[in-house]
């Protein structure tokens, strides 16, 4: 039974060190959710004077109560992975309780034994009552075995009794913990209480003042249209002067390449013609040396079988001057045909070489000459634009982070459920002073004045353009190359005291959502 009650025990043992490791997570994850929260309440004191009627205001309050309800919804997870703790602990005291009684009893009965058989004269009368000397040694090995027996029961006794304490000094640990951990609760439990009653509050000022900031809202919809008509009207006149540019670059660029392509089959043909005369020369100069080649063959065939023939007379006849002198210059004639016939040998390959070499060289000319005529004419390549091959990786459109109040699309306000917002961007609330800057490198298509008093920045990049609005200064004009950083201008306050910028990525005469494109 003991056995089983263990066994059970080592499950719920390892189920408590999951769990452990559980609530180490959850500790690990509310440090993280408080360190946000501090940011929170960091930016909304910042930002609490001049925008507290603001969406990006009442977001951060929302945000916070989310956070602080994770925190407290975590530790009610914490408080029971502690609860099980506490349980766990004590069912493991019970287990050991247990096994510290049968430890005891058993031991107890060790000692009456010994007691029993504790005289010198009973285990001397134990080993000499042997009836042989191995069976002596054996008894005095068994006695020896049951003193160390006696010793390792009571070390067992004393371990289980000190594993005891220590488990209830890890209980009671548990259930301080716990206690912190309820006073905590409470606490977070009251600021959530707190910070909840304040949302409720804002968003009654919100309600209270919902027939001027609907109205200044509105006024704010109809502005954006008219920019949004401007910023149409724009793009088109770019996609319109691009398309024609693109047109007459391509005439301008065929005219070029016929040209080039008239100017590079005359010296084409102009090589081929040096090249034929050349070629034609190297074949009589290789026409003669094949013939010369073949008369030093000949001949040194000749001068050979001369040379054999006076070495056989010289053999049959008895040997004088004469005949040693003649047997030396058939010798002397015969390597000097053999040289020659070598000599036009090398000459013959050289000109068939030199022929090689001229069909080899005549093609790379009449390349080169192509190639010459085209860069003379101005043919070349238009690079692309690789803004599309950067999505998700452009930059970020602001110096300074900020956070994301209205997203592209149609969206219901998140206050006036009976105005719904149509945005061709992101709207992102940044802190005062904040500079929007260039996310990719292009051009300064146009910077725009709105009706309100801010500015619009829009930049081409190829057939894609970026628009940065609600600016209170510009720090960039129209036809200006900007690269990746560049600052664009300062964003202004709107109209409900927050500093918003609006940003927008255009795909030609389409808005297309900023977020798919950002490092965000």
């Amino acid at each position: 039974m003991i056995k089983k009650f263990s066994f059970l025990i080592g499950i719920l043992l390892f189920g408590l060190h999951q769990g452990q490791q559980k609530k180490e997570q959850l500790q690990k994850q509310n440090a993280e959710l408080k360190k946000q929260i501090a940011e929170i309440n960091t930016d909304l004191a910042k930002t609490r004077s001049e925008s507290k009627l603001s969406i990006a205001y009442l977001t951060s309050v929302n945000q916070k109560l989310v956070l602080r309800e994770k925190v407290y919804n975590n530790t009610q997870k914490e408080k029971r992975f502690i609860e099980d703790d506490i349980y766990l602990r004590q069912l493991e005291i019970n287990r050991q309780n247990k096994e510290l009684a049968v430890l005891r009893k058993n031991y107890a009965e060790v000692l009456v034994n010994a007691y029993k058989n504790k005289g010198v004269q009973n285990k001397v009368t134990f080993i000499l009552s042997s009836k042989n000397m191995g069976e002596a040694i054996r008894r005095v090995q068994y006695l020896k075995q049951y003193s160390d027996y006696q010793d390792k029961k009571a070390a067992e006794i004393t371990d289980a009794a000190n594993q005891i304490k220590k488990t209830i000094s890890q209980r009671q640990n548990s259930i301080k913990e716990k206690d912190n951990l309820l006073v905590t609760q409470q606490k977070d439990l009251a600021t959530i209480n707190t910070e909840r009653a304040q949302k409720e509050q804002l968003v009654a000022d919100f309600k209270k003042n919902e027939s001027k900031l609907t109205a200044e809202l509105k006024q704010k919809q109809t502005q954006s249209k008219v920019l949004e008509g401007q910023i149409r009207a724009i793009i088109a006149e770019e996609i319109r002067i691009a398309k024609a540019e693109e047109e007459a670059r391509r005439k301008a660029e065929a005219e070029k390449i016929r040209l080039a392509k008239i100017a590079a089959e005359r010296e084409k043909a102009r090589i081929e013609a040096e090249a034929k005369a050349r070629a034609e020369a190297l074949e009589r100069e290789r026409k003669l040396a094949e013939a010369e080649a073949k008369r030093a063959a000949d001949l040194a065939a000749k001068r050979a079988e001369e040379e054999k023939r006076r070495n056989e007379e010289a053999a049959r006849a008895e040997s004088n001057a004469k005949d040693e002198a003649r047997k030396i210059a058939a010798k002397k004639a015969s390597d000097e045909a053999a040289v020659k016939a070598r000599e036009a040998a090398d000459k013959l390959t050289a000109a068939r070489a030199a022929e090689a070499a001229l069909t080899k060289r005549k093609e790379e000319d009449k390349k080169a000459a192509e190639s010459k005529a085209m860069t003379s004419y101005g043919v070349s390549t238009a690079s692309g634009n690789n803004f599309a091959d950067n999505r998700g990786r452009l930059g970020y459109p602001a110096d300074r982070a900020g956070q994301i109040t209205h997203r592209f699309g149609r969206q219901p306000h998140p206050v006036f459920k009976n105005i719904t917002e149509e945005n061709n961007g992101i709207k992102i609330s940044v802190p005062s002073g904040t500079r929007a800057k260039c996310v990719f490198p292009g051009s300064v298509s146009s910077v725009l004045a709105n009706n309100d008093g801010t500015k619009t920045v829009i930049i081409k990049h190829g057939g894609y353009f970026t628009i940065y609005s609600n600016l209170g200064s510009v720090s960039v004009s129209k036809g200006q190359q900007v690269s990746s950083g560049t600052p664009v201008g300062t964003v202004a306050q709107d109209f409900d005291g927050a500093y918003t910028l609006d940003f927008q990525v255009w795909n030609g005469s389409t808005p297309v959502d900023p977020l798919g494109w950002i490092s965000y």
